[in-house]
């Protein structure tokens, strides 16, 4: 059965209804799942198979029946790896049907269907007794409920249920416990990430509006790749601290709870951030560990095993304080049943000040409307120069403006150089709002416009934007705007240029791989399950992936491949181009694609490589931005010799605002 399904489309503005499959949902959560991704992380794998082998030996010596509930099941590998460690009996929880059904065929290809019962249930819901789902209690839990924040996934509520209803006393539990490790550090590249900075502009200086300055922002946690923080990005204030601990094998509390750590500062400071990540301990003793430690933690930072299912965390505090150097401070993390947020408090005359109970919580809407990485680009100094260097270059004291983007600070700097009229055309009124708090007078900021304009301006930046074509929405608000613009009406940017290059990732690749046979249990229906869903759509589209995070290196000179003119309204006929780039030696995974933006015939900003690829192929990525990445179903091998080149070829559809693209690797 198909329906038809009403979407916003990001870069024409319009609402598409599309005919869809009943089955879309299910297939796009699939195809852009860390399913591969855990497949390919032997280091967890091998770490619970050696927990899970323990487990079960000890209850064996017990003289004891196994008996194991794998909670969060999902291709069924570690129920399989219980049987084969000697469990009499496994009854695997998967809640995502398509997950269930995979595991299923997964179990019974490996020849466990008599071992092994697949219960499609969500674990709170799960029965026990003669009639029920599980005929007994049982006496392993094995999960994998986790993810970067460790209780993100509702881990502590299921546990809690687990022990109440499901598991025996004194069970047995692989993970055995979790660790939460944190740091306080100062960092000016993490915290322009939370709060807006001064800026200057023309030699005056821009303040953040009192609201927003002083606002404790969204408590949320911001999981990245850490191990992409170089250590002199930061300055740690104080030492890696043991924030708490989770017993797995006893019973658990969802309650809310807070945990603090007291340190002497190491160095003075700003103290603004909280790094943290976590370990599991896969047995008792803690001989079985499980680290999400990024790399620069290890002795041989290139021995740390890569995930992208579980990365890392930063905190970012409700307000910078500045610390001495010996001065004592305490940190406290307090989390509910899904989230964690952090305060520091001082300890004065050994007096322990408590932090209080309450979550920090935006009232400023900046936080709610600006991601994370918005706030960085805002913040970046040598960004914000350049377009000041366009603007001034292109006002006059009669100018009248009107500036197209979400929440941009353009028309705020078009007024302070001295335009004579300045409209902010803005897509929300909670954006409309957080611009009128930034005091300096425009003229207006407003939702709809009908003014006279000589002069369209924008970063582009909208918050509905996934891939970098999306931003092309500036066109089309430029199209739509052009009655109301001067016949020779600035533009800014004057053009966008699409970007490619050829690629081999160092690790990214494992997302979208095959596993084939994991831990040597064959789980190629899980494959298969991923394949089907992959070309349902998403094999034939590029995916938005923030390339600052996952090292790659160049196999390709980068090319621009297609160039859309501002300065005309949108064409109606499609825009097409096609070509080849020959390959230099390596492993070709797929293609990176952005956005370079020519805001006059001297300046340019780029959205992907902020930098010419080194000899060596080496790319540095924009910080703020997502590029699109289009992976090879399967990966090219180059022997550099120059025969084999990545054919593409692109069409631009002014009906749906949509890039069509297509890629084939072949050597001559």
């Amino acid at each position: 059965m198909k329906t038809f399904c009403g979407r916003a489309n990001p870069a024409t503005g319009a609402l598409d209804w599309v005919e869809e499959s009943e089955e879309y949902d299910y297939h796009q959560e699939i195809a852009r799942s860390c399913y591969a991704d855990m497949l390919h992380d032997h280091d967890r794998n091998e770490k619970y198979y050696q927990g899970i082998r323990a487990a079960v030996s000890r209850v064996k010596a017990r003289g004891e029946k196994v008996i194991v509930l794998d909670i969060g099941t999902g291709t069924g590998l570690l129920s399989m790896m219980a049987v084969t460690a000697g469990a009499d009996y496994c009854y695997a929880v998967e809640v995502f049907k398509p997950m269930a059904d995979a595991a299923f065929r997964i179990v019974k290809k490996n020849g466990f269907s008599d071992k092994i019962k697949i219960i499609n249930k969500h674990s709170t819901e799960v029965t026990v007794g003669l009639d029920g789902d599980m005929q007994t209690r049982a006496n392993v839990l094995v999960t994998e409920l986790f993810d970067t924040e460790l209780i993100g996934e509702g881990a502590l509520p299921s546990y809690e249920h687990a022990h109440l209803n499901l598991v025996q006393a004194g069970c047995e539990a692989v993970p055995h416990r979790a660790t939460v490790y944190a740091q306080l550090v100062e960092s000016e590249q993490l915290w322009s990430w939370a709060q807006l900075q001064p800026m200057e502009v023309d030699g005056r200086k821009l303040l953040p509006p009192p609201a927003v300055s002083h606002c404790a922002g969204a408590h949320s946690v911001c999981d990245i790749q850490l191990s992409q923080v170089p250590p002199h990005h930061f300055t740690p204030l104080g030492p890696l601290c043991t924030m708490f601990s989770v017993d797995f094998s006893k019973p658990v509390s969802s309650a809310p709870q807070s945990h603090s750590s007291s340190f002497p500062a190491q160095s003075s400071g700003r103290a603004q951030v909280v790094l943290s990540w976590w370990d599991i301990d896969m047995d008792p003793s803690g001989s079985i560990v499980c680290s999400m430690a990024p790399s620069w933690t290890y002795p041989d930072p290139q021995s740390a095993p890569w995930r992208d299912h579980w990365m890392q965390s930063v905190y970012f505090l409700p307000v910078e304080r500045r610390v001495a150097e010996g001065e004592e401070l305490s940190l406290t993390v307090s989390h509910d049943d899904y989230s964690l947020w952090y305060s520091l408090q001082r300890v004065s005359k050994g007096c322990f000040i408590r932090a209080p109970p309450c979550r920090p919580c935006c009232v400023c809407q900046a936080h709610l409307v600006w991601t994370r990485t918005r706030f960085g680009e805002l913040n970046d100094r040598q960004r914000t120069q350049s377009y000041v260097r366009a603007l001034r270059s292109v006002i006059k004291p009669d100018s009248v403006c009107v500036g197209v983007s979400d929440g941009s600070l353009l028309p705020i700097f078009a007024h302070m150089l001295g335009a004579k009229k300045v409209f902010s055309l803005e897509n929300s009124g909670m954006l409309k709002q957080v611009i009128e708090q930034v005091r300096v007078p425009i003229t207006k900021v407003v939702t709809s416009f009908k003014s006279i304009s000589e002069m369209l301006i924008g970063e582009p930046y909208f918050s509905t934007s996934l891939l970098p074509w999306h931003s092309l929405y500036f066109w089309y608000c430029r199209t739509a705007l052009a009655r109301l613009l001067t016949p020779n009406a600035t533009i800014l940017p004057c053009s966008a240029t699409l970007c490619m290059v050829a690629v081999e990732f160092q690790d990214l690749w494992r997302i979208r791989a095959p596993c084939g046979t994991c831990e040597g249990f064959d789980v190629g229906p899980m494959d298969e399950m991923v394949q089907q869903s992959l070309d349902f759509r998403e094999s034939h589209e590029a995916e938005p992936q923030p390339l600052w995070e996952y090292p790659c290196r160049a196999l390709t000179q980068p090319r621009a491949v297609m160039t859309f003119d501002f300065l005309q309204c949108v064409p109606e006929q499609p825009i097409r181009c096609q070509g080849s780039l020959p390959f230099t030696r390596g492993r070709c995974h797929g293609v990176a694609l952005w956005m370079e933006y020519q805001l006059n015939d001297d300046i340019k900003v780029s959205m992907g490589l902020t930098r010419p690829v080194s000899e060596e192929g080496a790319c540095e990525w924009s910080l703020h931005r997502k590029q699109g990445v289009y992976f090879f179903r399967s990966p090219w091998e180059s022997s550099g010799d120059g025969r084999a080149s990545v054919s593409y070829s692109f069409t631009f559809e002014p009906s749906i605002g949509d890039i069509k693209m297509d890629f084939t690797v072949a050597s001559q």
